[in-house]
């Protein structure tokens, strides 16, 4: 097996090309015809290995159920899978073998028409012909559309097997369905890959930029498959522009910016890949990023120490919205839209979204309110339900990754939570209470705080996975509780934990509420808030906000 903490790692080459040119025709089910003529598919992965190859892919691409559908054999998925995979792997040699996964070329919901749970499905059919087959791993390639994507690591990594998640970007940096590469590296590392990267699409010059954009967030190995350079149609024939010592020159700079898993896609040979291997890895040490990071499917958003200050979006909130409540009932959602299109013209950085009231399933609105935000905005949003079940729905279809609001040091929310976050790779607001209460004093709280720490190292959540709520009171049943909130607030910042606060709270019950609020946003910041759940609509407050931010940057996601 590889071993992705080594210098540098060597996939193959195209391989649709490859059997293209050993007399493949037009218009036939690659899958099969490469079963059929399996002597050819094992000489084509044996030149990969003995030019230097360490994985190799199986040729599985379109082997999906939906792919396979156009050709009448969606119901031989498994099989297919399973006989490519054995090909490959009794050809390869001391090579690892990884199963090829891509594209379905149907879009998930929320953005299309195939469930999230029946695309999850069609990838487990394909994925369970893979590991019948004896595959060491995946590659999920050429992947267009962030939320199939994630159907697919889904159903992947329940086999427990490596797996690295590739997706195709355009010239400007964006894949067909308009996501960034940190924005799709946001959304899933955290769902246990062991690698993520690009492929195909663009020739290494493209990628180098694409890799040094991701380098700074990313927590594991990136990955760079391209192109031989630029495709031209040579009588009648793609031709590709990189030959294969050109080629292996320009990966040098992608190495350098950042990719230690490289290969080759669409017009490459085992003779671009011998010409890799005499590449030399990066040497320079990665600048990584400490903040926290979250995303959309079109957007993301870093917070922490040394960021933009950042307000959360209240007003998707039911609780004393009267109207909201109302259209809630009637299964209306105009008024989400509308404080969605408000909050993010006002300069929110990410919006909270809560469902939770009597008389309806706050389960199914959830979902609808996720998948409709997830469609209408760029911002990443922020999960906020007390239910189990609530956040298990709204993670696992979250096309992103999403804040969640919030953990507690309370048994149930540690024991049943804590795991979903970590499930679905989410960030979250840490809550330093108990099944107890409140802690009165700073230090108090800073011990609720260390458990969650604690239990979140067990699931592999460290300290960028995590911002604190600093646990605002009313100063109008006791003046002395925003003088605890701002000392744990600056303990906080000391550990480098950033910091988080329902800012309303403070003035609850109080004439003047925006004036108290703006008043005690300024004095958290001083301290080392930042960020805040507030209503981006007062200008009060993002008065503030610009004042704090002018030196660091605009609020908002990046």
């Amino acid at each position: 097996m590889p071993h992705f903490d080594r210098p540098l790692t060597i996939l193959d080459g195209a391989f649709g090309t490859q059997l293209t040119n050993a007399g493949m025709p037009a218009g036939v089910c690659p899958e099969k015809w490469a079963i059929e003529h399996s002597d050819i598919t094992a000489a084509i992965v044996r030149s990969y290995c003995e030019a230097g190859s360490s994985i190799v892919l199986t040729p599985t691409l379109g082997g999906n159920p939906l792919k396979l559908r156009h050709f009448s054999l969606e119901s031989e998925c498994v099989e297919i899978n399973r006989k490519l995979a054995r090909v490959t792997c009794a050809a390869a040699g001391g090579c690892a073998v990884f199963g090829s996964v891509s594209s379905s070329g149907e879009f998930v919901e929320p953005f299309g028409e195939i469930a999230f749970e029946e695309a999850v499905n069609n990838y487990k059919k394909q994925v369970q012909g893979l590991v019948e087959g004896g595959v060491n791993g995946f590659f999920i390639e050429t992947m267009i559309d962030l939320q199939e994507t994630r159907a697919a690591v889904i159903a992947a990594r329940e086999s427990g097997l490596p797996l690295i998640a590739s997706m195709s970007f355009d010239e400007n940096g964006y894949t067909l369905t308009g996501t960034d590469i940190v924005s799709a590296l946001c959304a899933l590392q955290g769902l246990g890959i062991t690698a993520f990267g690009c492929n195909c699409s663009v020739g290494p010059d493209k990628i180098v930029p694409l890799i040094a954009k991701a380098a700074p967030y990313a927590r594991v190995p990136l990955c760079a498959k391209p192109n031989a350079g630029t495709p031209r149609l040579i009588d009648g024939i793609t031709r590709f522009d990189l030959a294969p010592d050109a080629f292996a020159q320009s990966m040098q700079a992608v190495i350098n910016a950042g990719a230690s898993i490289i290969g080759g896609c669409c017009g490459t040979t085992p003779d671009h890949i011998r010409a890799l291997c005499k590449l030399s890895p990066g040497g320079k040490a990665l600048n990584r990023s400490r903040s926290l990071l979250v995303s959309s499917c079109r957007g993301h958003c870093a917070t922490g120490i040394g960021e933009p200050f950042r307000i959360i979006g209240e007003r998707i909130n039911p609780t004393g919205k009267k109207a909201l409540q109302a259209e809630l009932k009637e299964g209306s959602f105009s008024t989400v839209r509308r404080f969605a299109f408000e909050q993010s013209s006002a300069g929110a950085a990410i919006l909270d979204v809560n469902m939770g009231m009597p008389g309806i399933d706050e389960a199914q609105m959830m979902q609808k309110s996720v998948s409709l935000l997830s469609k209408i905005s760029d911002l990443p949003l922020a999960i906020d339900t007390t239910s189990p079940a609530v956040a298990a729905h709204a993670l696992r279809l979250y096309p992103g990754r999403a804040l969640f609001n919030s953990i507690s040091a309370e048994n149930e929310r540690l024991e049943r939570v804590l795991p979903l976050v970590a499930e679905y790779g989410a960030a979250f607001i840490a809550l330093p209470l108990d099944d107890e209460g409140i802690p009165q004093t700073a230090s108090e709280r800073m011990k609720r705080l260390e458990r969650i720490l604690k239990e979140a190292e067990r699931y592999n959540l460290g300290r960028e996975d995590i911002i604190v709520d600093a646990l605002v009171m009313t100063i109008g049943s006791d003046r002395s509780a925003a003088l605890v909130t701002l000392e744990l607030i600056e303990m906080c910042a000391r550990e480098g934990l950033p910091t988080i606060c329902g800012l309303s709270n403070v003035s609850f019950g109080l004439p003047g509420r925006e004036y108290v609020n703006a008043a005690f946003l300024a004095a958290g910041a001083g301290r080392g808030l930042t960020s805040a759940i507030a209503n981006p609509s007062s200008e009060t407050i993002m008065s503030a906000v610009r004042a704090l931010t002018t030196h660091k940057g605009s609020v908002g996601a990046k």
